[in-house]
């Protein structure tokens, strides 16, 4: 079975830091594209930030500046450092992928999303 993990999610008060970080395992032949999204109450699941297996961070244009996506490779991991939070930063995130798995002697894409981390920042 192949599956994200997320974790770091918590409550903050608003200037404050939050790192997220998101763990690909199973069985599992190659992780492409990694990224974080989040979804605010009431409000559609937005992309914040994507990187493929070799590039360099892809942020959604109204993400840039407050937050930074990393990647461990040889892990399986990405993460996403959080800083100066605001209340609108509340949201459940979650991490999504592009993985080749090994699937019944061959391989097989999936494209999964982790269960999702809740990050709060209170006034």
């Amino acid at each position: 079975q192949v599956q994200l993990v997320e974790s770091g999610g918590g409550l903050v008060h608003t200037g404050g830091s939050l790192r997220l970080s998101c763990t690909a395992s199973g069985s599992i032949f190659s992780v492409e594209k990694m990224g974080w999204y989040r979804q605010a109450p009431g409000k559609q699941r937005e992309l914040i930030a994507t990187i493929t297996s070799g590039g360099s961070p892809t942020y959604a244009e109204s993400q840039k500046g407050r937050f930074t996506l990393s990647r461990d490779n040889a892990n399986n991991k990405v993460y996403l450092q959080m800083n100066s939070l605001k209340p609108d930063d509340t949201a459940v995130y979650y991490c999504n992928a592009d993985i080749i798995a090994r699937w019944g002697g061959g391989f097989r894409h999936l494209e999964l999303w982790g269960q999702g981390t809740s990050v709060t920042v209170s006034s």
